[in-house]
Formats: C-alpha cells, structure tokens, sequence
C-alpha cells in the first residue's frame, strides 16, 4: 500500500474509531473544560472553529462562554466568534461571524457555514484533528484547505488542534508540505507543547 493509501485507511479507521467510542460525550465534556480553561487570559478577541462533522470534537459551546465570559468582565474588547466558509475558487477558507442562533445556510460539502454574516480575521485559530502525531502535526480530511488557508493567512493566527486522545498516533510521519500546529488540546489536556 503506498502512503497516499495508507493515509486513507488510516483516515477511515479514527473516524469510525472516533464515530463508535462509547464515551465520547464525557470525553467531549473534557475537552470543554480543558479548553475553557486554556483560554483564560489569553489576548485573542477573534477566534476561528468549526462546525463539528464525523463525531468531531464541537468547541462552539465553549467559545459561546468565552465570549459571554468577555461581555461579563465589561471587556472592552468585543469578542467574536468565526466559521469557515469555503472559497471554492482558491480552496481556502474565509472565517464569517457565527452566534448561537445565527442563520445558517449548507456549504457545497453539506456542513452548516454563517449566512449572510461579515468576514473576520481570527487570530487564534482551533482545527478539527481527525488523527495528530508528535510534534503537532495533524492529520485532516486531505482536502488541504486548512494548509492553503494557513499560508496565506495575514496576520498568521495562532493554531490549536482539537481531538480526543484516541486520535494520537505515535507514528504519524509528516509530509513536507504539512506545517506544525502550534498546540494541541486533548480530553487528557495540553498535549503539544508540553509547556504551552
């Protein structure tokens, strides 16, 4: 099997993995606090996410208290909250303004994306992980958006990986092309770096 290959099978078996674990809701409850609590006092007022698929990790209620957290401490800042919308002409991303209950609208993939919302620029960025390895890499879908996304991204925001700790693998070999994320959160904690 060559490494193209490979990568897919390896895709197909952590999603189903990730799809059939009996105890992703407590998991998932976690990865919340862990990632509430990473977020404290951090300066980001823009974050990018996700809408969650394929029994992905869903980071919107935890960012939906981090900005009620901000209006609470009469932050003067006003935080927002981005989702991706896909350019289908560069395969990239855009980030609009989502709120809870903010409309939404199916992108050419089937997955809810803002409607009708401005765009916003995070400086702080969660990816979904379907699989990550030492050294924070990550594995996605292969549809490379988030790396096009990446290296054109002015000004470059700090990027954080989300999975459960069933998507580590210890043999994750990176292609050249792959840029590492610059953490990554787990249901167990902080899993890259170790100090962040």
């Amino acid at each position: 099997m060559d490494k193209i290959e490979a990568k897919k099978a390896l895709r197909r078996a952590l999603i189903e993995e990730r799809l059939n674990l009996p105890d992703r809701l407590q998991r998932a409850d976690l990865l919340q606090r862990v990632m509430r609590i990473w977020l404290v006092g951090r300066p980001d007022t823009v974050i990018g996410a996700y809408w969650p698929i394929k029994g992905e990790f869903d980071p919107l209620p935890a960012l939906h208290r981090w900005k009620e957290d901000g209006e609470l401490l009469d932050d003067p800042q006003l935080r927002r909250i981005g989702l991706p919308v896909v350019d289908k002409v560069h395969k990239t991303l855009t980030f609009h303004a989502w709120y809870p209950g903010c409309p939404m609208e199916e992108d050419a993939y089937g997955i809810p994306k803002p409607k009708d919302t401005e765009v916003i620029v995070p400086t702080l960025l969660f990816v979904p992980c379907v699989g990550y390895g030492i050294g924070g890499y990550r594995l996605g879908y292969g549809g490379g958006f988030y790396d096009r996304t990446l290296a054109v991204l002015e000004p470059h925001p700090t990027t954080v990986g989300l999975g459960y700790t069933q998507g580590f693998v210890s043999d994750f070999e990176p292609e050249p092309h792959d840029v590492p994320l610059d953490a990554i959160l787990n249901d167990n904690g902080v899993v890259w770096p170790a100090g962040f």
